[in-house]
């Protein structure tokens, strides 16, 4: 019998463990995860008013309650105080998988990025989330204009989050604590700023269109900067998703002020360049003017243009970092593989002996979709069954569970992730909404024990 360790249980994990199980019939798989729930960024990192998505949960529980899948939380791996080492996890296990994806941020590297009001977007994803790792900071408290960088779609999506009503978050899963802030929330103008054209812009018309539809919301564009971009004159040439990003820009660039309560501007071809203070505290950006290089890219025009803000949320890109005992490449912030194969040693062999393998982001780098995850999660299931037949000359427990308890470590089994499951559907009734989400370690723990 194959005793695999998948750690992440995000989409690539799960469709880790899903290929697993239905290309092997005698594989058993132990979905582990520093949390004490399942799904990764399907919980922590889609939007809450973003249900069909959010929906996906329903396709991942399924392999999650499989009858060779075991989901195992609150398991740390690391080498820092309360984690098991990774040289630990391979005793207990044929084979380990690493599904971490990309943790980490990209940084813009200019002067003021770390003044206070200066954020992560996904720190601010994560407070609204209710990641139990997130803290709130105040992030819009006192503040009357924020500045995004960023036109992706998680850039789309916290622009939607500062701009969307009461009304129609109080329905979702979000924490009581993050929608009571927004509610408050005096913020009425929000930017989101992107270097280049609206042609390159890296949002879907899905996520664009959203925009559009907020009641209490306008979405304006500047008509000079679409003219700007050769592109929008004529934009028959460009690859569809792209040709109606397009489209509705050159509409919105179209219409006229609203009055609307809030604004969101959809601001292109500014580079930003340095983040302003005032009294210690952020208080603008101010950009340099690009223009189209004609290969594709862009270049500094000498212009320069100050936004005011007292929120500045960076949103350019997530980054994988390192993970202690594994090797890791810096430059793409991704683990070195061959075919999902972790590559140990010197010059990229796997010195060692099989064991490692990576899917997902940590692997490929932040690229794609959701289901990307899924024929980049067969590849490294194909090559750990074809190294089976190597993997299984070394002995391992019969029960890892125990050999973790052994260890120190209490893993949360799914009845804790259930118990958790009724809590927040509890607190919920008891706040008149539906279910919502537990955003603190202590609350998350006590819940599942309770089921446990």
């Amino acid at each position: 019998m194959l005793r695999v360790a998948v750690v992440g249980s995000g989409p690539s994990g799960c469709y880790t463990a899903q290929n697993l199980v239905q290309l092997d019939p005698t594989v058993v798989v132990d979905v582990l995860d520093r949390l004490p729930c399942p799904y990764g960024l399907v919980r922590y990192g889609v939007a809450p008013d973003h249900e069909k998505i959010k929906s996906l949960q329903g396709n991942l529980r399924a392999v999650l309650e499989h009858e060779r899948v075991r989901f195992l939380g609150g398991v740390r791996i690391g080498d820092g105080p309360g984690e098991l080492p990774v040289r630990r996890l391979r005793e207990l296990y044929h084979a380990v998988v690493y599904c971490v994806g990309a943790a980490g941020d990209r940084r813009l590297g200019i002067p003021g990025e770390d003044l206070p009001g200066s954020w992560s977007a996904t720190e601010f994803v994560s407070w609204y989330s209710a990641h139990p790792d997130a803290i709130d900071s105040g992030f819009v408290r006192d503040a009357r204009s924020a500045v995004v960088i960023g036109v992706g779609n998680v850039a789309v999506d916290v622009a939607r989050m500062l701009t969307r009503g009461v009304a129609e978050l109080s329905p979702t899963d979000m924490p009581q604590a993050a929608l009571t802030a927004l509610a408050a929330s005096r913020i009425r103008e929000v930017h989101v700023v992107g270097r280049r054209g609206p042609s390159q812009a890296r949002f879907t018309t899905k996520e664009l269109r959203e925009l559009t539809a907020l009641p209490d919301a306008e979405v304006r564009v500047d008509p000079a900067e679409l003219a700007l971009d050769p592109a929008c004159a004529d934009p028959a040439a460009l690859p569809p998703a792209q040709r109606r990003n397009v489209e509705v820009l050159r509409g919105l660039g179209e219409d006229g002020a609203r009055g609307a309560e809030r604004r969101i501007w959809l601001r292109f071809f500014l580079r930003p360049v340095e983040l302003l203070a005032d009294g210690g505290r952020v208080s603008g950006v101010r950009f340099e003017r690009t223009e189209p290089d004609g290969h594709g890219g862009v270049r500094g025009t000498g212009r320069y243009e100050t936004l005011d803000a007292q929120l500045v949320l960076r949103s350019v890109g997530y980054r994988g970092l390192p993970l202690a005992g594994l090797p890791f490449d810096a430059e793409t912030g991704t683990v070195p593989h061959a075919a999902g194969r972790v590559l140990h040693g010197p010059g990229g062999g796997r010195a060692g002996g099989p064991g490692d393998y990576v899917a997902g982001w940590i692997k490929r780098g932040p690229t794609g979709v959701i289901g990307t995850n899924r024929p980049d999660a067969k590849e490294t299931v194909t090559s750990l069954l074809a190294d089976a037949p190597a993997l299984l000359d070394r002995a391992v427990p019969d029960d890892p569970v125990t050999a973790l308890r052994s260890l120190g470590v209490e893993p949360v089994e799914w009845p804790g992730w259930q118990a958790i499951e009724r809590a927040e559907a509890a607190l919920g009734a008891r706040l008149g909404r539906g279910v919502v989400k537990l955003a603190d370690w202590d609350a998350l723990l006590t819940a599942a024990r309770s089921g446990a």
